[in-house]
């Protein structure tokens, strides 16, 4: 039997992204699956920066270039919203696969036309929720599938950050608004820990002046009455937590979606009326460089692994939460 190590997936980033920085260019420097090989922006001089700065070998003037790249398996997409369908589509067709930034689209039926133009090429998607890949959310994944929690009651999730009000999340042309940017996850976390999708939507927002959801509430109902209730806002303070709670006990992710290195889970359970708490601790992990190694094992099994998402089904419900804030 052969004991080879595959070949890393040569990545190609298409465009100059904050998260690129960030998050994503260290990613796939950690992932022994992955190998960052090109980058582009609409301007040769900011990828060439870029490059340089990032440690990536090769710098496009233009998308049309990247994708064009012979020796690229796969793009990775942080473009804004209203690219995501062009440029993965595009994509496939030149023979990539596609690890795209959420949301999928601008609505549910933009998602299902970029999903089926990937899935015609014959091509891995993967929408890039990488908290999914956090070794905490296996833990308590397990937690509940185990029935250490009780019966699921409730999922929560707040996260908010006050923006510039000159940043392109307030253009509703591009998919702005705090429901597409941040509320996506809320929602992915309540689908991923019931593991089914909302029978029952209520959804309420405040909007900014260019009539993107500023602030943005909503409660989906779950088979068995399992309830999420979540937020998001582009003018609140900064917060980003989770919690799950049970008839048994509750889970708390501190830090939500965006946790440190080292993380932890904090476990309350009620003994004689008294609330006990533990605190759980987990080593160091980059859920970034673990989503790449997810997304480089699904290329090479040729479908997703779970727990990767290919975001139509989250999209669904965005457009379903959306129009009841809209009242449409």
């Amino acid at each position: 039997m052969s004991t080879d190590t595959p070949p890393p997936i040569k990545f190609g980033i298409l465009g100059c992204a904050r998260i690129v920085k960030r998050a994503i260019a260290v990613a796939l420097h950690r992932s022994p699956n992955v190998e960052g090989l090109a980058i582009a922006s609409r301007s040769l001089e900011t990828a060439q920066a870029w490059a340089k700065e990032l440690h990536i070998p090769r710098a496009y003037g233009s998308y049309e270039e990247l994708v064009a790249d012979p020796d690229l398996d796969a793009v990775y997409i942080p473009l804004p919203n209203e690219l995501h369908r062009e440029w993965a589509v595009k994509a496939a067709k030149a023979g990539k696969h596609v690890l795209c930034e959420k949301p999928l689209a601008l609505n549910a039926a933009d998602a299902k036309s970029l999903v089926d133009g990937v899935n015609r090429q014959k091509k891995i998607l993967m929408e890039a929720f990488m908290w999914r890949h956090h070794p905490r959310v296996d833990f308590v994944r397990e937690m509940i599938a185990l029935g250490r929690l009780g019966e699921l009651r409730l999922i929560k999730m707040d996260f908010s950050f006050d923006i510039d009000r000159s940043d392109w999340r307030l253009d509703p042309e591009r998919g702005g608004g705090a429901l597409y940017d941040l509320g996506c996850y809320g929602i992915n976390a309540a689908r991923l820990f019931t593991g089914s999708e909302p029978v029952e939507i209520c959804a309420r927002c405040h909007k900014h002046t260019t009539g993107v959801d500023m602030t943005l509430a909503m409660e989906l109902r779950f088979k068995n009455d399992v309830l999420a209730l979540l937020d998001c806002s582009f003018e609140c303070p900064t917060r980003n937590r989770i919690e799950i709670v049970g008839t048994k006990a509750s889970v708390e992710l501190p830090g939500g979606v965006l946790p440190p290195l080292e993380s932890t889970i904090v476990v309350t359970r009620s003994v004689s009326g008294v609330p006990l708490t533990e605190t759980v601790k987990f080593s160091a992990a980059d859920q970034y460089a673990r989503q790449f190694d997810i997304f480089a094992e699904s290329v090479r099994a040729g479908k997703l692994i779970s727990p990767a998402e290919n975001g139509l089904a989250n999209m669904r419900v965005l457009d379903a939460v959306r129009k009841q804030a809209w009242g449409e």
